[in-house]
């Protein structure tokens, strides 16, 4: 129920259905944001079982794109709204919902804990117990294998190109394993990536642009932190974002669109970019689903899932992020 009081909460949370009151400061584009994330949250949570890890799954994980990443970035997803602190009670009742459904699909963590034991040097074990980690959602004993792994020199030896470098970094700070010795250099990590040469921005291309937006997502800690992105490259993402905006929505490429959308919110100065967040809710389904780039969305609930569940998982994930941070400001 709503209160007889119609603006916002003075915890900065959204009213029990999610909705944004009707007297509430934010403009069109925080209306827009909050409306696309809250249905793609929707649409994640009543489409959640055709994520779930066929029974023969064990830890080796022979095909981890297909049955098990997908898992990890659901779980992203609803561990940032609870983060954020903005949703209403349905909102926040479905991120949870998810978050249980994911944990139990990786055996509460004994699945995460099984890999790690029989491959030491791979990262999608703590990378994955991040997000939940982030909840409050704990496993002992890998706990105490990872407390002992981020600890090796092999674990800093691991030769990866510099934003996955980035992304085990803010996982082990995230779950508690960078303490000590073991914490990064973040300034020295950022120069290292294509970010952080501040390049001509007319050469970035299609995976470019993509490893910079997590080059900003692990720097900001995915909008918390957002003074972690130096002064010098908040200020080039100010002034290209717009231009890489409009380059990769008037082709359809709605996934990268949505991520670039994250990024802005990471930034120090979000960007306000109202039309950006008119075209995707444009294109966004009824049922909260967002198509990945232009191609027609065909096939069964199954293989639309597949298809197009990372970029719903984007879209959540940007809205919440929008809304939180627009109310940040005015809380």
């Amino acid at each position: 129920m709503h209160s007889s009081d119609s603006s916002p909460p003075s915890d900065g949370s959204l009213p029990s259905d999610g909705s944004l009151p009707s007297d509430c400061s934010a403009d069109s584009l925080v209306r827009t944001a909050h409306r696309v994330g809250l249905q793609a949250l929707r649409w994640l949570h009543a489409h959640r079982e055709h994520g779930a890890l066929p029974p023969d799954t064990t830890a080796e994980l022979a095909e981890p794109d297909t049955v098990y990443k997908p898992l990890g970035e659901t779980a992203l997803a609803a561990s940032l709204v609870i983060r954020e602190g903005v949703a209403g009670a349905a909102e926040l009742k479905l991120a949870h919902e998810l978050l249980d459904f994911t944990w139990k699909q990786l055996g509460g963590g004994d699945m995460l804990h099984e890999r790690l034991l029989r491959y030491p040097l791979m990262s999608d074990p703590l990378e994955t117990y991040a997000h939940f980690a982030r909840s409050g959602y704990r496993h002992e004993a890998l706990d105490r294998l990872l407390d002992h792994t981020t600890s090796l020199r092999s674990a800093r030896a691991m030769e990866m190109v510099p934003n996955r470098r980035l992304a085990v970094a803010n996982a082990a700070r995230i779950s508690g394993f960078d303490g000590g010795d073991r914490a990064p250099e973040w300034e020295r990590l950022a120069r290292a990536t294509w970010l952080g040469a501040r390049p001509e921005p007319w050469l970035i291309d299609w995976m470019t642009a993509y490893h910079m937006t997590h080059t900003v997502f692990h720097l900001t800690d995915w909008g918390r932190l957002p003074a972690g992105l130096p002064a010098d490259l908040a200020g080039y993402l100010g002034r290209w974002l717009p231009v890489w905006l409009d380059i990769w929505a008037e082709i359809g490429e709605w996934d990268l669109v949505a991520e670039l959308l994250i990024v802005s919110a990471c930034l120090p100065e979000p960007a306000r970019t109202a039309a950006d967040w008119t075209r995707l809710a444009a294109v966004q389904h009824e049922d909260g689903l967002l198509p990945r780039d232009g191609t027609p969305v065909e096939g069964e609930a199954a293989e639309r899932f597949v298809t197009h569940h990372h970029t719903t998982v984007v879209a959540a994930v940007a809205g919440t992020l929008t809304v939180a941070r627009a109310l940040g400001r005015e809380r």
